[in-house]
């Protein structure tokens, strides 16, 4: 559902999206705001758990690998259960708007990427962003970027699911459950840390910190 509202403490008047279903609230919550890359990893999520036939996971019994830190990995994250945390949600630096759900108990999971077409942002939304960004943006500028965000957005989640992602069968192999680690106190920085992260400097077993490695 589309609502126009007036924002508050100007003449603008611009559409902003208001939706009923519950979990995209919930998505736009934790996010802060609603915008096209969140409406992207929503519909991922929604689409992926509907063929796994999986609901939200309360452990580990899903597992998520999302490739790139965009917003869209915050609804896969509010949508599967799927976190850091539980060591059950992964990063691959690959900047693609690519998700990849597994189930545990079926021993399955599937991939879906985003397909090109015209929900992808324009230059005209790419420069309101970058104007946005630097904090040069004028108020109509502001307005504008505002619009076009929502619209898009709106326009994602209103979209057949077939010319948003192509959707296929992921031959991976699911990572083991999340392991409980002890932790022992590096005598440098006196901080505690996984054990099996300490390693050698100058013959102190020492964090990966205070040895200066990634």
């Amino acid at each position: 559902m589309m609502e126009i509202t007036k924002r508050k403490g100007t003449n603008d008047m611009r559409t902003t999206p208001h939706f009923e279903d519950e979990e995209l609230q919930e998505c736009i919550k934790f996010h802060g705001h609603f915008c096209p890359g969140l409406a992207i990893g929503f519909r991922a999520a929604g689409e992926l758990m509907r063929i796994l036939g999986a609901s939200r996971a309360g452990d580990e019994e899903l597992v998520a690998i999302v490739e790139t830190d965009a917003c869209s990995a915050d609804a896969i994250q509010v949508m599967t259960g799927c976190t850091f945390g539980k060591g059950n949600f992964f990063f691959l630096d690959h900047g693609k708007h690519a998700f990849t759900l597994g189930s545990r108990q079926r021993g399955k999971a599937f991939r879906a990427s985003l397909l090109a077409g015209e929900h992808i942002p324009g230059k005209e939304f790419v420069g309101f962003f970058e104007k946005m960004a630097s904090g040069t943006a004028t108020d109509e500028e502001r307005s504008e970027f505002l619009t076009l965000r929502d619209s898009a957005g709106a326009r994602i989640i209103g979209m057949e699911a077939g010319k948003l992602f192509k959707i296929e069968k992921a031959g991976m192999e699911l990572p083991p459950k999340a392991m409980v680690v002890r932790s022992e106190t590096c005598p440098l920085c006196l901080e505690p840390v996984r054990h099996d992260y300490l390693g050698d400097l100058n013959g102190t077993m020492a964090c990966r910190s205070c040895r200066g490695t990634p």
